[in-house]
């Protein structure tokens, strides 16, 4: 066995090697270090991916370029490896495993084992919650390997599964993360995490963008956040700081009405957006690249609207009462009224909330300005 201080460092490498590129090559080159092997591998699919994208780690230097083709041929190691049947947790020998007792493997064994003259190997089977198997093989063309190099791999085997369990988790929220940004880039949303006096500790890149081109919103002298609307201004800072100290309740504000541009300020939650400990207030960011002209125009083709119907649905859709919007369209209240209905009708809404899900579940809400 390795001494002790080795063997930190080679289950550091495990733990880390999620978070490497590539992936786990300190441990792979520290395992082939220790155990003196020729090649050292570290075969997986990672979760939610195609049969094509299995990661094959691989330290050495393959003699014959066609082996390693055949190698990496995912179809081949990942269906090969599968069928070899191993007990989970348990190390394995080159007599164990060579040559398979199934005879639909000769083949791979014979493109693959055969030609690369390999004579002596230890392989291992770690399978995470989840399902995933991960094997990982060490091997030698001559020589054998012996009782520390099995003991090696018993050590590594436990955090191997662990680290395994945890990068599964991590590509997973990955993914999540991946899809939910989307959305919200499609939807046009953003967010920015601000402390008790209204500084910007954390934002993403829509909220960004908007600091950085809204002339609305934007970060001043130490971060702190500008609203350059004095109508507006006292009302928001007054609601960041009520919310930073648990008072008051959520706020939303309409910033401009064309292009049209929205924020939502809450109280940060201990998982909320950001990690940074600052962070009291999330603000949700919501903007519209379209102008309201391009926008009645998706309406009308979306939902075969008038040109009247589609102002009047946008106006709802972006939270006004039907009292407020005939106000802001200078039509009468009654006509408005009369109009709503025509755009229930039309739309297939049961009523007002019903009709502004429908409009911002819409592809409308998906389409992306050019």
């Amino acid at each position: 066995m390795p001494n002790l201080t080795s063997q930190s460092k080679l289950v550091s490498a495990v733990l880390d090697g999620a978070f490497e590129s590539p992936l786990w090559s300190t441990f792979l080159h520290q395992l082939q270090e220790l155990t003196r092997a020729q090649y050292v591998t570290l075969i997986f699919r990672p979760p939610g991916r195609p049969l094509e994208e299995t990661l094959h780690l691989f330290i050495g230097e393959a003699t014959d370029k066609e082996v390693l083709e055949n190698y990496y041929r995912p179809h081949s190691s990942m269906d090969f490896l599968a069928a070899l049947e191993m007990e989970e947790g348990r190390v394995y020998s080159f007599r164990e495993l060579y040559p398979p007792k199934n005879p639909a493997l000769e083949r791979f064994y014979n493109e693959l084992v055969v030609p690369s003259g390999i004579t002596a190997c230890r392989m291992l089977r770690v399978m995470e919650l989840s399902g995933i198997s991960a094997w990982l093989t060490i091997s030698r063309q001559t020589g054998d390997f012996g009782k520390e190099d099995n003991a090696i791999l018993n050590l590594i085997a436990p955090i191997l599964r662990g680290a395994l369990r945890n990068f599964v988790a991590l590509e997973q929220s990955r993914f999540s993360a991946a899809v939910t940004g989307d959305a919200m880039r499609r939807l046009h949303f953003g967010w920015a995490a601000l402390d008790a006096q209204g500084v910007v500790v954390d934002h993403d890149p829509e909220a960004g963008r908007v600091f950085a081109q809204s002339r609305i919103l934007s970060k001043g002298p130490g971060g702190r956040l500008e609203v350059h609307l004095p109508h507006l201004k006292a009302g928001i800072m007054g609601a960041i700081r009520d919310l930073a100290n648990g008072k008051g309740r959520a706020r939303a504000f309409t910033l401009c009405q064309e292009p049209w541009l929205d924020m939502l300020v809450m109280p940060a939650t201990s998982n909320g957006m950001s990690a940074n400990p600052r962070a009291a207030v999330i603000a949700y960011i919501h903007g519209d690249s379209w102008l309201t002209a391009d926008r009645c125009d998706q309406l009308t083709e979306l939902f075969s609207l008038t040109r009247s119907e589609a102002k009047l649905a946008l106006a709802l859709s972006r939270g006004m009462n039907i009292a407020g919007a005939a106000e802001h369209l200078e039509i009468k209240e009654a006509t408005a009224r009369k109009c709503t209905k025509q755009i229930y009708a039309k739309t297939g809404a049961a009523g007002l909330p019903d009709l502004v899900r429908i409009v911002m579940r819409s592809v409308l809400a998906l389409t992306p300005r050019d």
